[in-house]
């Protein structure tokens, strides 16, 4: 398999990092069913990432296992069809095909975040004007991560901060969308399960 990154970030993302992030995340059966059958669905362009990805990384980094603390898996996609309906069908066709995962899917479409974004978080956002402009917002450096494996088997991998946090298990806060508090409480969270991170505080 080959791997691929955006021109954004080719240079913070070496080749290395990439192989090594790769071998881990296939290591935890969860990912590897969830990438292996993503691309036979024919759905738009997604990324599997954040939290699972990065946990995937951590515990493997801990030998702790692979799938310790993983919630669920973040499976994002970016449609200009703002209608609920339609992100229900999505929705929907995903979560057939792995009904049988131990995890739950979080599957959100990225051009609609901004219409519940102040409901659930108490402040508005401006809307996202890419996917990959989505992911450049996630709440921590090393969670700031997207990955897919494409039909033809090459992998894609978007890291707009590098891959140098994540494997150095470093927990910093993009400021750029969350707010303290958000970031207080995953790092509260994070740290009782995996203490060995440094984490980065706020200020």
């Amino acid at each position: 398999m080959t791997a691929s990154s955006s021109a954004r970030n080719q240079d913070s993302l070496s080749q290395t990092q990439i192989d090594a992030l790769i071998r881990i995340v296939l290591t935890n059966p969860l990912l590897n069913t969830v990438f292996r059958k993503t691309p036979h669905l024919n759905l738009p362009e997604y990324y599997i990432g954040a939290g699972c990805i990065a946990q995937s990384v951590w515990n493997h980094s801990f030998g702790m296992p692979i799938d310790n603390g993983i919630r669920d898996i973040d499976w994002v996609y970016y449609d200009p069809d703002l209608s609920y309906d339609k992100e229900c069908e999505v929705i929907d066709s995903v979560r057939r095909e792995f009904d049988s995962l131990a995890v739950r899917l979080d599957i959100k479409n990225q051009a609609r975040v901004h219409l519940w974004y102040e409901q659930h978080f108490g402040y508005p956002i401006e809307p996202f004007s890419s996917l990959e402009e989505a992911i450049r917002t996630w709440p921590t450096t090393a969670t700031a991560i997207g990955m897919r494996m494409n039909p033809n088997k090459e992998w894609k991998v978007y890291a707009p901060f590098g891959l140098s946090d994540l494997f150095s298990l470093t927990v910093r806060a993009n400021k750029v969308q969350i707010t303290e508090e958000i970031y207080e409480r995953k790092i509260n969270r994070w740290k009782a399960i995996w203490p060995g991170l440094t984490v980065i505080p706020w200020e």
